[in-house]
């Protein structure tokens, strides 16, 4: 078992995450779908004990359109998405077209090594490997008695 020292300041960033996601939920509009206008994709972030593992919903999206930068202690994904939808009934042909830009920023609970960063785009997923700096491994060292 290890110890976890608090910090009331990442409470604090914690806290003014969760009123963001309420206020971007409540006041940004919706279309006739119910999709958000704008695009803000949905993440998740696990933790190994070499790495961190960031995965991103970025469906339909080309990962050429895709730009994401590594910082010690947060990672900025960033891209233009342009959907098109088609759909064919009756002899009457609908498209629908869905553009916009979007930027996440995730920050990252430990220190990364941001040089040593992976990423893997399949089925819509975008997968971050973000290692840990050796220093924030929990190492298990020998103690000796004298």
């Amino acid at each position: 078992m290890s110890l976890i020292l608090y910090n009331p300041l990442r409470e604090m960033d914690n806290f003014q995450q969760q009123m963001n996601q309420l206020f971007e939920e409540v006041f940004v509009p919706t279309d006739r779908h119910g999709d958000r206008q704008g695009f803000n994709p949905k993440a998740e972030l696990t933790e190994t004990e070499e790495a961190y593992v960031l995965k991103l919903e970025l469906p339909g999206m080309d990962p050429d359109n895709l730009d994401i930068q590594a910082a010690r202690d947060a990672v900025t994904v960033s891209g233009d998405r342009q959907d098109t939808h088609s759909t064919e009934k009756d002899g009457v042909r609908r498209t629908e077209f869905r553009y916009g830009s979007f930027r996440r920023v995730i920050p990252v609970p430990g220190a990364i090594q941001n040089t040593e960063v992976k990423a893997n785009y399949d089925a819509g997923i975008l997968t971050l490997t973000l290692p840990k700096v050796e220093e924030a491994k929990n190492k298990v060292v020998k103690v000796q008695l004298s």
